[in-house]
């Protein structure tokens, strides 16, 4: 196994929580670093949750309570010490994403450094660091745990070193990685939200229902869960923030349409409020 003996996550919501989970199964280490006691109890029981059920539906090679004896969760940056790799997944804000990378680098000097970024730059976040070729992109998918695909993003730094490691990685975790070069958006972030705004503004012209748009692209192009489900999986608070991003880098053919920012406004954010293109 390639996978570091210890591996630190920044940030533990769901995705950080999914992304620990799949390192400890994978066997490491995890510590995961929150920015409060209360955020770290929730990351804490996120994690647990997530891996008892894991263990009850018979998909891991041992009982729960080892695989979670490997779980620490904290508040001070210096426990990433000692991390061969530390995962950055706060949320997408690029001040934010440069504070925490920059702290991690501090707190571990000498460890691999990956962003979870699903669609900022990773040059643009690189800057914030001292060795930028220990450091590269691995978007994670939700949920975490259940999900096959992990795209490894290259910045212009990158070590060709790291890029191989990461490959390594993301196969140790029982994934599948595709390579790209840091672009807006990357492949994964901008062919989905291409599809997910046009099905969001074929809602707001009447074209069919949500369930009927999604049922098309489930029957018809074999696509798992259609535009608008995912996008209440994913957040539309955070469909809204890359599709804004995209639009600024790429062009108005991303703008978000006037239901996504209505419904943002309104606090209707999907799955995790109960309330998106769906009742949850």
């Amino acid at each position: 196994m390639t996978v570091p003996t210890q591996v630190g996550v920044y940030g533990g919501g769901r995705m950080g929580a999914g992304i620990a989970h799949s390192f400890l199964v994978a066997g490491a280490h995890v510590s995961v670093i929150e920015s409060s006691s209360e955020a770290a109890q929730a990351a804490q029981e996120r994690v647990a949750s997530s891996v008892t059920r894991a263990a009850e539906r018979g998909h891991l090679r041992e009982e729960a309570g080892p695989t979670l004896a490997r779980l620490t969760v904290a508040t001070d940056p210096s426990g990433l010490a000692g991390c061969g790799l530390v995962v950055e997944a706060v949320p997408e804000q690029t001040s934010l994403k440069k504070q925490v990378l920059a702290t991690i680098e501090a707190a571990a000097p000498d460890a691999w450094i990956a962003t979870n970024t699903s669609s900022l730059s990773v040059d643009e976040l690189a800057a914030a660091l001292v060795r930028p070729e220990r450091f590269i992109g691995l978007h994670f998918f939700n949920p975490v745990p259940a999900s096959r695909l992990v795209e490894i993003v290259v910045g212009a730094e990158s070590g060709s070193d790291l890029v191989e490691l990461a490959g390594t990685w993301v196969g140790d975790l029982g994934k599948t990685a595709i390579t790209v070069t840091d672009s807006p958006g990357f492949a994964s972030s901008r062919l989905g939200v291409a599809i997910a705004l046009e099905a969001m503004r074929m809602l707001e012209e009447g074209v069919a229902t949500a369930e009927d748009i999604d049922t098309a692209m489930e029957l018809g192009y074999k696509h798992p869960v259609g535009p608008l489900r995912t996008t209440d999986l994913v957040g539309l608070d955070v469909r809204l923030a890359i599709a804004e991003h995209l639009a600024q880098e790429v062009g108005e053919r991303f703008d978000p349409p006037a239901v996504l920012r209505d419904l943002v406004a309104a606090g209707h954010l999907g799955r995790k409020s109960g309330q998106g293109f769906y009742s949850w």
